[in-house]
Order: C-alpha cells, then sequence, then structure tokens
C-alpha cells in the first residue's frame, strides 16, 4: 500500500502559501496512485498547562490522566489547520496526523519511519548556502539529509521541484564550483546577501525561496563563466528590489511599533492612575463591608435573645399551666382513692381469710403487754418485737399508738403481703386488726444495714455474699412490679428493710408503704398519681419527690444507692456523685470498704457501674430491671458463687500448700531451682517465659524441676480429713 505524506503549515503567510503549493502538487502529481493520503502538522511538545489565573503547571506536577487530556484538547483544536488543505484535495479521503515536538524535521523523520510512508512533500526550501548558514539548516534540508532509503522527498518551491536525488548532485557540484569561483562575484553576492539580513525582523520564508533560488541559480553558473555573467546580473537587480522593498517595509513597521510604544506607556500610567483609584475605593468598601457585618452579627444576637425570651416565656406559661391543670387532677384523683382505700378496710375487716387472725389477748400475752425487752427493732409503723406464736419464733410490728394516720398504711400492707409470696419477700403469717400488729416470719441474722455498718455486733459480708444479695433482691423487685393484675411498688427499699435469715438469704420486709399502681405511667410521662409522699429521703426518686408521680422504676432508684452502700459502705447521702468522681479520677479501688479485702476489682467496677445507671435522676435514663440489670446481675452471682466456694474451700488449709504463682491448694507439687514448691502446671509455663524466680525474682541456676511427694501426701491426707468432716 502506497503512502503520501504531505507537511502543511497553517496560516496565511509565506509558510501557509507554501504548504497550499505544496498540497496542489501532491494532489495533482500523487493522489492519483496512492492509496493512503496523510497531512501531517507538527506542534511544539507541551511541557505546561496554562490554569485560569494565568499560572503555568509542569506537566511532571499533574496528574498523567489531566495531562493526557489536556494533550487531547490540543490535537482537536489544531484539527482546524487541515481544514483549508481538506478543501484542496477534492473530497478525497484524507488522513490528518498532530505531531507534538520541539524540533520538526525530527518528529516529520520519526513518523515516516515508523508509518512506513512512501512519498513526503513539503514547501517552499532555499538552496542558497548563505542563507543556510545564517539561519542554520531548515525543515527541508533536515528531511532531504535524514530521510530513510525507501521514502521519496518532494521539497516544493515556487519554481523547482527538489528531490533526493537532484538535492544531492547540487550539494557536490555547488561545493567543487565554489572552489572555482570569482572573488569578485562572491563579495558582490555577499553584499546582497548581508543587504538582505541585516534586518532579521522582516526575513520571510517567501523572501528565502526568492533568494535561495536567486543564489542557487548562481551558483550553477560558474559552470560556464562565460555565458553567466547575464544571469547573474539580472538576478542581483531582482535580489536588490525584494531588500528595498523589504527595508520600506521593515522603516514602516519600526514607526508602528514606536508609536504602538508610546500608546502603552499611556495606558500603563493610566492603569496605575486606575489601580491606586481602584484600592482606595477597596479599602472603604472593605471597611463598609466589616461595619455591616458587624451590625449584622450584633442584630443576630439581639434577634436571638429576643427569641430565646420569648421560648421562656411561652414555656413558663404552659408549665404554670399544666402545673395547676395536675393539681387539680391529683386532688380528683386522691379523692377517688380515699374512697376505694375506704372501701378496701371495711372488705378487710369484714371477709379477709387470706392470713391467720389473731386476737389481742394472743398478741399482748406473746409480746409479755409488749415488753421493751423484747423490742428488736422500730419502723415506720412502730416498734418491732420478738416472740413466740403457735410455738414459732416470729417478729410482731406494732402501730404506735399514737399514729392514727398510719392505720390506712397498715391495712394496705396487710392487703398485699397476703397475697404475695416469693422466697426473697419476708413471710407474713398473719395480722391483728383489733391491735393494729402484723405477724412476720422471724430472720435472725437482722438488716442488712446492720453488715454494713457494723452495728450490733454484726460482722461484715464477703465480697460474694454481697453480690447474691444484689442478685436476690433485684429478683424481688422483679416480682412485685411484675405482679398481677396490678405492679406493686415498694417506695421504701432500704437497706433497713432488707433482712438476712440464718444462711444470709435476704428478703425484703417492710412493705407497709408499697403502693398498687392501676395504670402504669410510662416512663417519659410525668403524672401525679398520689397527693401524700412516703418514704426514707435518701433512698426516695428525686423525681418521686418533685412531682408525686409513681413508677417500678421508682424503686430502682432506691436499689442502685443500696448497690453502692455495699460496695462502699458510706452513707447514702450524695453517695452517687462521690463514686462517679473516683471513677473520673480513677480511683474507684479507693472508696471500696475496707473491711473487704479481696474485691474483684473488674466485678465490682461493672456492678458499680449498673448501680449509678439504676440511681440516674430521671426515669427514663433508667436501665430496665428484667432485660438490662436482671441479666447482668445474674452473671455476677453466678461468678461470685463459684469463686466464694474457692475461697471458703481454701478458708483453713495451711499457707504452704498453696502455689505461690497460682494462689490455689496444689495438686502436684514440684520444687524448683529456688527451694520454693510450685504447682507443676505453674512452674512449667513460668520457666517457659522467665529465667527469675516468681517469688525471689533472682535468677534461677537451672530448670530443673523435683517432685515435692511428701507435700503431695499432707495435702492429700488434708484434703481426705476435709472432706470427712462436711456434713
Amino acid at each position: 500500500m502506497t503512502s503520501v505524506a504531505v507537511a502543511v503549515n497553517g496560516g496565511e503567510g509565506v509558510g501557509g502559501r507554501g504548504s497550499r503549493r505544496a498540497v496542489k502538487w501532491a494532489v495533482e502529481n500523487l493522489l492519483p496512485q496512492t492509496q493512503r493520503f496523510i497531512l501531517v502538522h507538527v506542534i511544539p511538545a507541551i511541557t505546561f498547562i496554562p490554569t485560569p489565573s494565568g499560572d503555568r503547571i509542569p506537566i511532571e506536577e499533574l496528574d498523567e490522566n489531566v495531562v493526557a487530556l489536556y494533550v487531547l484538547e490540543v490535537k482537536v483544536k489544531f484539527e482546524e489547520i487541515f481544514i483549508p488543505f481538506k478543501k484542496l484535495c477534492k473530497a478525497q479521503k484524507v488522513e490528518t496526523v498532530v505531531l507534538m515536538d520541539d524540533n520538526p524535521a525530527s518528529a516529520i523523520l520519526n513518523y515516516v519511519s515508523q508509518s512506513g510512508i512512501n512519498s513526503l512533500v513539503l514547501g517552499s526550501w532555499s538552496p542558497n548556502c548563505i542563507i543556510r548558514k545564517l539561519k542554520g539548516p531548515g525543515v527541508p534540508t533536515t528531511v532531504l539529509n535524514g530521510s530513510p532509503e525507501m521514502c521519496n522527498v518532494h521539497v516544493v518551491s515556487k519554481r523547482k521541484i527538489i528531490t533526493k536525488s537532484t538535492y544531492s548532485s547540487f550539494i557536490s557540484e555547488a561545493s567543487s564550483r565554489n572552489r572555482m569561483s570569482h572573488e569578485r562575484d562572491h563579495k558582490k553576492s555577499s553584499s546582497s546577501i548581508n543587504n538582505l539580513v541585516s534586518e532579521p525582523e522582516i526575513y520571510s520564508p517567501y523572501v528565502e525561496s526568492k533568494v535561495q533560488k536567486s543564489f542557487g541559480e548562481s551558483s550553477l553558473s560558474h559552470r560556464s563563466v562565460k555565458g553567466s555573467e547575464a544571469s547573474m546580473k539580472t538576478e542581483s537587480s531582482y535580489v536588490q528590489a525584494e531588500i528595498e522593498q523589504l527595508r520600506l517595509e521593515l522603516q514602516n513597521t519600526i514607526s508602528l511599533y514606536k508609536r504602538a510604544c508610546e500608546e502603552l506607556v499611556h495606558t500603563q500610567s493610566q492603569v496605575e492612575l486606575l489601580s491606586s483609584d481602584i484600592v482606595e475605593e477597596a479599602g472603604r468598601v472593605n471597611a463598609a463591608l466589616e461595619r455591616e457585618e458587624a451590625l449584622r452579627k450584633i442584630a443576630a444576637e439581639e434577634k436571638a435573645k429576643y427569641l430565646q425570651a420569648k421560648t421562656e416565656l411561652e414555656e413558663a406559661k404552659e408549665l404554670l399551666a399544666n402545673e395547676a391543670y395536675e393539681r387539680q387532677m391529683a386532688e380528683l384523683r386522691a379523692n377517688k382513692e380515699s374512697s376505694e382505700k375506704q372501701r378496701i378496710v371495711d372488705a378487710l375487716f369484714m371477709s379477709d381469710r387470706r392470713y391467720k387472725k389473731y386476737t389481742q389477748d394472743e398478741i399482748e400475752l406473746a409480746t409479755n403487754f409488749f415488753s421493751q425487752s423484747n423490742v428488736i427493732g422500730e419502723g415506720g409503723y412502730g416498734k418491732v418485737y420478738k416472740c413466740i406464736l403457735d410455738h414459732t419464733p416470729v417478729a410482731v410490728k406494732a402501730l404506735r399508738s399514737d399514729a392514727v394516720t398510719k392505720k390506712e398504711e397498715f391495712l394496705r400492707e396487710v392487703e398485699v403481703l397476703s397475697q404475695l409470696h416469693h422466697p426473697h419477700l419476708v413471710l407474713l403469717l398473719g395480722a391483728c386488726p383489733e391491735s393494729g400488729c402484723l405477724v412476720y416470719e422471724y430472720l435472725e441474722n437482722g438488716s442488712l444495714e446492720e453488715h454494713i455498718f457494723h452495728r450490733n455486733e454484726k460482722s461484715p459480708l464477703p465480697w460474694f455474699v454481697r453480690f447474691r444479695v444484689v442478685f436476690e433482691v433485684a429478683c424481688a423487685l422483679a416480682f412485685l412490679h411484675n405482679s398481677k393484675p396490678e405492679p406493686v411498688v415498694h417506695r421504701d427499699l432500704k437497706p433497713g428493710n432488707i433482712l438476712l435469715d440464718r444462711n444470709y438469704v435476704s428478703k425484703i420486709g417492710d412493705v407497709g408503704l408499697a403502693k398498687l399502681i392501676t395504670d402504669i405511667v410510662p416512663d417519659n410521662i410525668t403524672e401525679y398519681k398520689d397527693s401524700i409522699i412516703a418514704g426514707t429521703l435518701c433512698y426516695m426518686d428525686p423525681e418521686y419527690m418533685r412531682t408525686g408521680t409513681i413508677r417500678p422504676k421508682s424503686d430502682l432508684y432506691a436499689f442502685g444507692i443500696i448497690i453502692l452502700q455495699l460496695l462502699t459502705a458510706h452513707q447514702p447521702n450524695g453517695l452517687a456523685s462521690i463514686v462517679e468522681n473516683a471513677f473520673r479520677k480513677g480511683c474507684f479501688e479507693d472508696i471500696l470498704d475496707t473491711s473487704v479485702a479481696d474485691w474483684p476489682l473488674a466485678e465490682t467496677e461493672e456492678l458499680a457501674k449498673i448501680a449509678l445507671q439504676c440511681s440516674q435522676l430521671r426515669c427514663r435514663d433508667r436501665p430496665d430491671l428484667d432485660t438490662e440489670v436482671l441479666p447482668v446481675l445474674r452473671r455476677l452471682a453466678d461468678s461470685a458463687a463459684t469463686r466464694g466456694k474457692v475461697e471458703r474451700a481454701n478458708t483453713h488449709a495451711p499457707s504452704h500448700y498453696f502455689c505461690p504463682i497460682l494462689q490455689e491448694i496444689m495438686d502436684d507439687p514440684y520444687i524448683a531451682s529456688d527451694g520454693f514448691t510450685y504447682e507443676y502446671r505453674a512452674i512449667k509455663a513460668w520457666l517457659q517465659r522467665h529465667s527469675v524466680s516468681p517469688v525471689t525474682k533472682l535468677r534461677l541456676q537451672h530448670s530443673m524441676l523435683t517432685p515435692n511427694h511428701t507435700l503431695r501426701s499432707a495435702i492429700q491426707e488434708w484434703g481426705s480429713s476435709k472432706h470427712c468432716q462436711e456434713p
């Protein structure tokens, strides 16, 4: 397949005319016999990419995709150069190629070599050696010298066509003739050329072609000196006329340039004047904008204050209206509940058979007429007496004779407790309606409060017993809150109302302040259910004290305070804040009850955090007892029970039976090189990671272990005797 490439240049100048002349010649002489006709244009290589601000960024600092996109846009833009040349091709299929290189000749030669071009056509070319020396070798010269053998190069000038063969012969002849040329002609020609190039600004490819042609013919005339003198004179006069015309054009151009420079100086002075005015005006505008912005801020602040005051006023009005409405509704409900309570009292006296009724004589005889020597405590209803009824130790709670207002609470407790049965609730055995007494089961180990603060010679409880007590109290509360048909709220939960039996099993007592809720109030709604607030102040739900609203989560607040007391042995007042500050400062361990020396710190911190959640000020912020609190307490109680068994088993063992690493009784004792005996698996694991003694921290002489058969026998004998002693 034959292919023809024509190198073209854009514009309307001499270069453009030479390119059009080359395209026309190629269309007329080469196009009919070729399968591919290609127009080639060379642009400088892209090294910078302009920005909208006028800066130029080197392509090395940009992403390759961005550079490729910009190069593609430039090539598409330069495709417009080919439009006038395509019109000369008479609707034939023409290909176009845009090359990028700072050296056009090198770019064209590379393209010809890589694309296998058979014929290459270029525009005007000057054969004059003097012009070449002044300007250096042009594109046609470089292409003629470097084109591959298989490519035919045609340089089309105005008067002749130069090919590789004619160019080679011309070069050889010119070099031989130059040595034989006359010095006079040479000087004259040099003078003419010097006049031509004295003004390099007006040099154009067209004049170059004229001069090259003239001097080319002059050099060729040296073949016959006698026949060329007339031709040389004609050519010299022609060149001289051209130079004169160009000199006139140069003078005209210089005058225009000077006039443009003067206008430029004048314009620059005007621009500087305007710039100073603009700077001053910009300063005034900026100052005005700053004042405006400051005034806007002041206005916005004043508007915000006004809106805030308006909102607070509306909220205050709404709050006042709600409080008035709630107060009115609370009074109506109090009257309604008072009548219902009276009906319950009458029913209790007349027909209640759910508990055993004792006569006043039986109670007086059992308590030795309420002797002071039988008093074991005093609660919200009066004194508590220990006595014997039906051959069973019991606790009798007697209502104060002067506390007439407590009788309704007493009757409510009788009604509630008579139908509540749970392993961790104090069992109601009976009542004496005549004297206002309640008969409970007797619990030998007193109240939780006595053990926390070591009153009445009560010993402190181990940590695992405290964990179990917390879980048992939570189970009892969950039972009360899930009672059917109505939930029961204790309202006076505190350590003094949590009693312990002979096995330190905890039970909640004094449900005398418990209240039946006919409608459960949602956690995020505040509603008065009763106008009388009951309970102990430090354990009372703050929301209940503020609004009179009672709900199951009211007990959860007191439960959280009790947990914190079990852990710290502190008084309840401000205890939640003390624990929170200890967590924040990282000194929680310092506030734990010092009567317990082996607190499991991780489990204790987890239990304290549950207690803090339960003691939040708002009900809506407290966790759910069944789904969030009980699962955690069950896990902690099980862990405490397991570890408690180990601690009880290790209580009476000799100290040398314990492994110094595990702190447990050894099953397989071995002697190390430091002379101490360890559990085999423990010392083996230690030696794999350390080379010092676990006890002395000194370097071990060797890692050999010796079984301690004597100590193993002693431990086994001790274990057997202990097993025999257990019931």
